[in-house]
C-alpha cells in the first residue's frame, strides 16, 4: 500500500552537510513516485545552531516546497528534536535520519521494503560502523545490555536511521534522552520491531556532537528504560523487594545480637549493631517508596495506557 512518507532528520551545526543531504533524499525519493510513495517530506528540526545551518535550511526551504523547518532557540538534545519531528510529520511512515552524512538516503527503499513485511518499526543495524574505536567500544557494550534486559534482538539500538508507521510515533513518547531506546520503547509497547543492515559512511564534515558525558546520560537513561519496562505499573515490586531484603538482613542481625546481649556480652560499641539498625530503616524506607509509588500509579490509572491494538463497538443491542 502506498503511503505519504517523512524524513524528520535532527541537525546540530551542520550546514556543510545539509545540501548535499537533500538532495541524496529527493534523489532517492523522487523516483519511487507515485508507484511506491504517494509523496514526501523532509522536516529538518535545527536543535539550536550556532553555526550556519540556519541560513542554508532557509535557503533551501525556499527551494524545495517538501522541505518544512524547525527550529529550536536554544540546544535542547535530539530526544526533543525528534519529538518535535514527529508531532509536525504528517506521513503515514515516518523515517529518522542524523543529518551528517554517514547515514545513507538510498537505504530508505529498504526500510520500506521491510515494513511491508508487517514490522510497526525498522531500526538499521551499522554492520561497519565508521567510527573510531572510542565510539565504537562503548556502543558495543551498550548494545549487549540493552538487547539482555530488554529482550529484543537487536545488533544497534543507536543507528541514528530509523523508519515508524505513524501508530508508533503517536503512541511512544520520547523525552530527555530516550531516542536511543526508541525501538525498545516501541518494543514494550507490543509494536514489532525489526532490523535491517545499512550502510554506514564515514564522516566528511565537522566533528561529533557527542562528548564523554553521553555514557553517564546514556547509563541513566538505561535505568529509566527498564524500570518503565519492568515496573512501571508495580513500582512495589522493585523497590518491596529490595526493602525486604534488608529489612529482613537487618532483623536477622538484630536478633543475632539480642541473644548476645541476653548473654551478658555488650554490644554497644560493635559495627555490626549500626549495621543492622540501618538496614532495617533502609528496607522500611524502600518499602515505604513503593507503597507510595503504587498510590500514584493508582490515582494515576496507569491502566487506562495500556497498548490497545484495535477496537470493535457493538453494533446493536437494547440500551
Amino acid at each position: 500500500m502506498k503511503s505519504f512518507l517523512s524524513i524528520v532528520c535532527p541537525v546540530l551545526n551542520e550546514e556543510e552537510s545539509i545540501p548535499g543531504l537533500v538532495d541524496e533524499i529527493c534523489e532517492v525519493l523522487e523516483p519511487l513516485q507515485p508507484d511506491r510513495i504517494e509523496g514526501y517530506e523532509i522536516i529538518f528540526v535545527d536543535d539550536g545552531s550556532t553555526d550556519g545551518t540556519r541560513a542554508v535550511l532557509e535557503r533551501l526551504h525556499g527551494e524545495k516546497p517538501q522541505l518544512g523547518v524547525i527550529r529550536f532557540r536554544t540546544n535542547v538534545g535530539k530526544s526533543a528534536a525528534l519529538a518535535r519531528g514527529f508531532r509536525a510529520a504528517r506521513g503515514d511512515v515516518v523515517v529518522t535520519m542524523d543529518g551528517d552524512l554517514q547515514d545513507d538516503p538510498h537505504e530508505i527503499p529498504l526500510l520500506l521494503d521491510k515494513l511491508d513485511e508487517g514490522f510497526h518499526a525498522v531500526s538499521g543495524w551499522k554492520a561497519e560502523r565508521k567510527d573510531p574505536l572510542s565510539k565504537r567500544l562503548p556502543s558495543r557494550i551498550y548494545n549487549w545490555a540493552t538487547r539482555l534486559a530488554s529482550g529484543l534482538p537487536l545488533h544497534d539500538f543507536n543507528c541514528g536511521l530509523k523508519a515508524y508507521r505513524r501508530e508508533v510515533v503517536e503512541e511512544v513518547r520520547v523525552y530527555g534522552q530516550l531516542h536511543r531506546f526508541l525501538p525498545v520503547l516501541a518494543h514494550w509497547r507490543g509494536f514489532r520491531v525489526g532490523e535491517i543492515r545499512v550502510r554506514h559512511r564515514p564522516r566528511r564534515f565537522g566533528r561529533s556532537k557527542f562528548g564523554a558525558s553521553r555514557f553517564v546520560a546514556g547509563l541513566l537513561d538505561f535505568m529509566t528504560v527498564v524500570f518503565l519496562m519492568k515496573y512501571r505499573r508495580r513500582p512495589l515490586h522493585l523497590f518491596g523487594f529490595v526493602g525486604l531484603a534488608l529489612f529482613g538482613l537487618g532483623v536477622l542481625v538484630n536478633l543475632y545480637l539480642a541473644v548476645i546481649w541476653l548473654q551478658t556480652h555488650a554490644i554497644g560499641g560493635r559495627p555490626l549493631l549500626i549495621f543492622g539498625l540501618l538496614s532495617t530503616i533502609l528496607g522500611f524506607q524502600f518499602i515505604s517508596i513503593g507503597l507510595l509509588g503504587e498510590m500514584m500509579v493508582h490515582l494515576l490509572k496507569s491502566e487506562d495506557d495500556a497498548p490497545v491494538e484495535n477496537r470493535l463497538a457493538p453494533r446493536g443491542g437494547d440500551r
